[in-house]
């Protein structure tokens, strides 16, 4: 695929906008391939997502940067540009459940997700030999019950080593700490086997269950110290019934989570879902 410039943009809403960065690429031979634009009536903000071919601009991105800084100061917005053809650094951690952590895998390894994966953290070793045939490297963190701030401390340690732009937790059973959260506020994506507001914390097909529900679903969410609150990136359900037991229900989730939890993460990488305030847009 030819490599794009993605500019995103959340700003007041006013009119001009659109013209205003239409002109400024027009002017410079740049080539939009791609436009996506939406105007919240509620909040009053504007959101854009552009891209355009990298070949058809005279200059490289700090230039790029430099050039349409003006523009973004004129009409204040939170802004930023990057370069497809740079993918973005992704670390997997996970515990014993493998579904998710495969099925990411699985699609990186096949090229379906853009992105360089340097490593996949794991309170637990059992998926050791899974990671190692795909060539990534494995780092076993222990949780101590008494200690978690140790644990985490090595976490976050990694993450700085190998300058982590993503993390994804694929089924971490543990709570992030609200420090960590902060620190990599909108870059945590998690995926909660449950169609979220509803049976958040654990157990939540067991909880759905009680509850006799006719759909359970999963939620992909940027984490934040809220546990399970975070701005929400995709979902999706499916129908079950009285006769399903809570393994029927277990069984099925792992489909619909897996599926969702790709999609989020697709998204984030192509830098399709803006934040503002706990909620997204995703173009």
């Amino acid at each position: 695929m030819e490599p794009v410039y993605r500019l995103t943009i959340s700003c007041p809403d006013r009119v001009g906008i659109v013209a205003k960065v239409g002109q400024f690429f027009s002017g410079h031979g740049g080539w939009i391939v791609e436009a996506n634009h939406y105007s919240d009536p509620v909040s009053g903000h504007f959101f854009m997502r552009h891209c355009i071919r990298v070949n058809s601009l005279p200059f490289g991105l700090e230039e790029l940067k430099a050039q349409f800084a003006p523009i973004a100061e004129e009409f204040g917005m939170d802004w930023q540009v990057n370069d497809s053809g740079a993918p973005k650094k992704v670390i997997l951690m996970a515990s014993k459940e493998s579904h998710c952590l495969v099925d990411l895998l699985h699609r990186w390894h096949s090229k379906e997700l853009h992105c360089d994966i340097p490593c996949v953290i794991s309170n637990h070793d059992t998926l050791r030999s899974l990671v190692e045939w795909h060539g990534i490297p494995f780092f076993h963190v222990p949780v101590d019950p008494a200690n978690k701030a140790e644990h985490f401390a090595r976490v976050n340690a990694i993450v700085e080593e190998h300058k982590a732009d993503t993390i994804v937790l694929a089924r971490y059973m543990q709570i992030i700490p609200p420090e960590l959260c902060s620190r990599y506020h909108g870059q945590v994506i998690n995926i909660h086997h449950s169609f979220l507001p509803s049976f958040v914390g654990a157990k939540p097909y067991h909880q759905a269950a009680e509850r006799g529900v006719k759909l359970i679903g999963a939620t992909c969410h940027y984490v934040t110290p809220e546990l399970d609150a975070g701005p929400i990136i995709d979902q999706d359900v499916i129908r079950i019934s009285h006769n399903d037991t809570v393994d029927d229900m277990v069984r099925l989730g792992k489909d619909v989570e897996k599926m969702v939890l790709a999609r989020g993460v697709r998204s984030h990488l192509e830098d399709r879902v803006l934040l503002h305030g706990n909620k997204t847009i995703v173009f």
